[in-house]
């Protein structure tokens, strides 16, 4: 079984896919985050800082890396999030704006100007997508997706905000409706989603959550978190 843990950003994705391949014995796929991408991408800029062009370029690397770790897999296995995140986030920056922070103040049924590079970027999003959902309606059988129920994670990295987020977490489900991939919502805690999950695809628990959850946290704080400036100027030096 191939599942794609789904959500929008700071659902806790991560540490429930790194808990979940421990609790159940699938294997993880390692695709590079967009934080370890930014410095050979665009050395020394934040994502916020980042352009329209920029922007695609990263969503196209983060495609790439997520489909090389996939197609190295000939069996099950859990992969953190899925190509449809980096295409949504940017599909959703045509009306939000490409720094989403930029636009707090309009309203939810507002969007921002349509300026020439607006469109650009709106026609370039529309047929990444085309590539992208065929990718990813041939490479998941299922989506377990995690409710925008926990807070942003305050981090510095995120150029988001709760409209960004909503917005970005009813499409995810919308286009895995489309695509006709069934999307279980399990939500709670991290020790309640690993049973959860669990219980739905009727899979053996190798440990306790508990266990599964230290190994988890072990290995997430192993990553490297800092800034994506901070990173850069090592890489410069």
């Amino acid at each position: 079984m191939r599942i794609a843990i789904s959500g929008t950003y700071s659902s806790g994705k991560t540490l429930t896919s790194y808990a979940l391949a421990h609790y159940v014995g699938i294997p993880r796929t390692r695709a590079r985050t967009m934080r370890e991408l930014l410095p050979e991408a665009v050395p020394g800029k934040t994502l916020e800082q980042c352009t329209a062009a920029e922007l695609v370029q990263l969503i196209v690397r983060r495609h790439v890396d997520r489909a090389v770790h996939e197609s190295r897999f000939e069996g099950s296995f859990i992969s953190d999030g899925s190509s449809l995140q980096e295409w949504i986030y940017g599909a959703v920056r045509v009306i939000v704006g490409i720094n989403p922070n930029d636009s707090v103040h309009l309203s939810e049924l507002e969007s921002v100007e349509r300026t020439a590079d607006i469109r650009v970027f709106d026609a370039v999003m529309e047929q990444l997508g085309i590539a992208f959902k065929q990718h990813v309606k041939q490479t998941y059988d299922v989506f377990v997706h995690l409710p925008n129920e926990l807070a942003l994670a305050a981090d510095g990295h995120r150029p988001v905000n709760e409209r960004f987020r909503s917005m970005a977490d009813e499409r995810l489900l919308e286009v895995a409706a489309e695509l006709g991939i069934p999307a279980h919502v399990v939500g709670g805690t991290v020790e309640e989603r690993l049973v959860e999950i669990a219980r739905l695809f009727d899979l053996p628990a190798l440990m306790s959550p508990e266990e599964a959850i230290a190994k988890a946290q072990a290995e997430y704080e192993a990553l490297d978190m800092r800034t994506e400036s901070d990173r850069a100027s090592v890489i410069v030096r």
